[in-house]
Formats: C-alpha cells, structure tokens, sequence
C-alpha cells in the first residue's frame, strides 16, 4: 500500500505547547505519500504562529506532497473542525489527530496494511498508548484496549448489532485511532456541526445505523496525551463533564431507539448531576460521592424500573 496517498488532518484548537511534536509525528511516518492538512478552530494562544513557522521549514515542505492550513476566525467546535478537514482532503483515506497527540512511526503503514487485507473495512480503530503530560517513557500510563474487544469489535457483529450496543453507552475509550475512508462521511451527512463538545459518539451511532461496520486491530498507532490543559481532562472529580455535554447527544441521537425508562433514567440522572454543579458540590469527598450516587441511583425510580425491564425481558 505505499502507493496509496493518505490525509493527515491535524485539528487544532490553542495547542501552541503541543502542536509542533504533533506536526513532527506526522513527518516521522514511514508511509511516504501523505497530504497534510491543519485546521485551526480559532485559537487565541500562539498555535498558528507556531504552525506557520514550522510550515515554513525546507524539509516540511519537501516531506508532504500538500500542505494546507485551514482558518476561522472564531471557535466553532471540534465537529466543524473536523468537517472542513474532510472536506479539504484529497484522498480516499484520512487519519485525524489532534493538535496535542501523536502519531505513533508505523500508524500509518500499520492501518493500510490492516485495509489492505480487509477490503470491507472502511472504519478502523486499533490501540492508543496513554501518557501524562509528555511522551516520554517515565509518563508512560497504559495501553488501551489492554485485551482484544471481545464485544463491540467482536467478529461475528454485524453494524446493527454495534448499533444496539452503542445504544447504551459510548463504548470506544479509544477514538484517536480512528482511520477512515472518506466516502462514509459523505453518505451520512458528516460529524454533527451543533455538537461543539462531542464529536465522535454521534459519528459512531451514525455510522452503525446506515450499516457501516466498526473494525479493530490490536497494535498501537496513536500516543494520547493527558494533561491539565485538555478539554476532555478532568482528573479526580465527582463525575466526569461527559454526564453533562453527553446527554444532548444521546437525547437526539440514543434516546429515540431506546425504552422510556431507560430514557427516564438518565434525565434524572442528568438533573441531579446539574443540581450539584449549581450547589458547588463536586468536590469528590466521600459525603458528596454518597449523595450523588444517593440521588442519581438510590432515589432514582426509573433506574429501578428499568433494572425490574432488563431482567423481565433479558434475564439479567
């Protein structure tokens, strides 16, 4: 497959610190035929001086047979960065990272590869190594998936039933690893622009309802770095933002398939969650974790009603 040209698309939002050992992941690749293109949702912090200098740079501009850098003048929200690298891209084949991740040498020879010998796969994850603050090996943290998935990616699934397990919950803890082919954004309209926070969920639920099947393989291609300043960094809290900027998507998006007290449940859940956020109670001390798990499931009588459902008609 070196003779497929592939898009890098780094989406990049006040990523100064980060942004140029991103930039130098993707030149390190050993696959050779790479557009790259950089979308910057409206920083504020430096990163776009940062990318211009870099861009400027003889070997840079040698490495990439494109390079295009992509501009708004006010923040829009990762769905609509990631919209416009796509839709800038030249290539059948794109892998996004964001503007503080890594790629790991052999990403992108390791998911060509993995196409290669699977000609239905049009969406791919595989594993994505964890550090704390930097690369470096003492902030090493973990792999993840640590063992092979053995239900969403299971084998023998087919879309839809991935589509009903996603119905639940998110189940992918691994998004920068997604590889993927153009064409299925354009058949399901693309990542949801109203959704400023959340990005990936929608696209998965999205793509397994139109019959789009999720694969995996268990190497490592991405290096995920958490670190105070990310968005989606919330270190020991009483409950994490997603409980918050997840419930519109999963209204719009899970709640239409799923029953009502299911539905009922997390619209509890969330008002509670909402109630402690106006308390200035998040603190996560042992009497606020009693009381939210007090009133998000002790007192929650749709969680009740819904585990009375799962075991009348699921036995469990």
């Amino acid at each position: 497959m070196e003779n497929i040209e592939v898009t890098v698309g780094v989406v990049t939002y006040n990523s100064a610190d980060f942004v140029e050992e991103t930039l130098e992941s993707v030149v390190n690749q050993h696959h050779p035929l790479i557009h790259l293109v950089v979308s910057d949702d409206g920083s504020t912090d430096g990163t776009l001086g940062v990318i211009d200098r870099w861009i400027c740079l003889d070997r840079v501009r040698s490495r990439f047979l494109s390079i295009n850098v992509l501009t708004v003048p006010g923040n829009t929200g990762v769905s609509a960065n990631c919209n416009r690298v796509i839709t800038a891209s030249k290539t059948d084949w794109i892998k996004f990272i964001a503007g503080d991740d890594v790629l790991l040498p052999n990403c992108l020879v390791d998911n060509l590869a993995y196409v290669r010998d699977n000609s239905t796969a049009r969406v791919v994850f595989s594993q994505v190594k964890v550090y704390r603050d930097t690369f470096g090996p003492t902030d090493f943290v973990r792999t993840t998936p640590e063992n092979f998935p053995n239900n969403l990616f299971h084998p023998g699934y087919t879309a839809r039933t991935q589509f009903e397990i996603l119905l639940e919950s998110d189940r992918i803890h691994f998004t920068p690893s997604y590889f993927f082919n153009k064409g299925i954004h354009q058949e399901v309209g693309g990542y949801d622009s109203e959704n400023k926070l959340v990005e990936d969920y929608p696209m998965w639920l999205k793509l397994t309802q139109a019959g789009i099947r999720l694969y995996y393989f268990h190497l490592p291609t991405v290096g995920y770095r958490v670190h105070r300043q990310a968005t989606n960094n919330t270190g020991e809290v009483l409950f994490k933002p997603s409980v918050i900027n997840s419930f519109p998507v999963r209204a719009k998006y899970a709640h239409p398939h799923l029953p009502w007290t299911q539905v009922k449940q997390e619209g509890w859940a969330y008002r509670v969650s909402k109630h402690f956020i106006a308390q200035n109670w998040m603190d996560p001390n042992r009497r606020n974790r009693f009381l939210y798990r007090f009133g998000t499931v002790f007192i929650n009588p749709f969680f009740w009603m819904n585990v009375f459902r799962k075991r009348l008609f699921h036995g469990r």
